[in-house]
């Protein structure tokens, strides 16, 4: 797996690429989250255009990010899912926990309040 951190605006992207599996990829994903926060960073979209795979230690370590980012006062969304990855987080439920984007304008211009009304 390999991560990439980037900021558009005043959003950080996290683009992400490979397995989200157990052992170091989870690892990976859930420093790079807390880097972030504590940086400071309260607006946070992970890119998942380039996932092709993640097993259950994979959607827990989203689910502890999202965790994180929410009670250090944040906001986690999701972007760019792969059909695979997509019917995963429908049978799991966890599609109504996280708010998936399609689009990287519309998921940055989304944490702005006047725009996402």
């Amino acid at each position: 797996m390999k991560i990439a951190t980037r900021k558009v605006e005043d959003v950080a992207i996290v683009d992400i690429s490979g397995h989200i599996t157990l052992g170091p990829e989870t690892g990976l994903l859930r420093s790079a989250v807390h880097d972030l926060v504590s940086r400071g960073e309260k607006k946070i979209i992970l890119n998942l255009a380039e996932v092709s795979y993640i097993d259950s230690s994979g959607l827990g370590e989203l689910i502890a990010s999202y965790t994180t980012v929410r009670n250090q006062g944040g906001q986690l969304k999701l972007l760019n899912l792969s059909k695979k990855v997509r019917d995963l987080l429908l049978v799991t439920k966890l599609y109504t926990v996280f708010d998936v984007k399609d689009d990287e304008f519309m998921a940055v211009k989304s944490f702005d309040w006047f725009f996402a009304r």
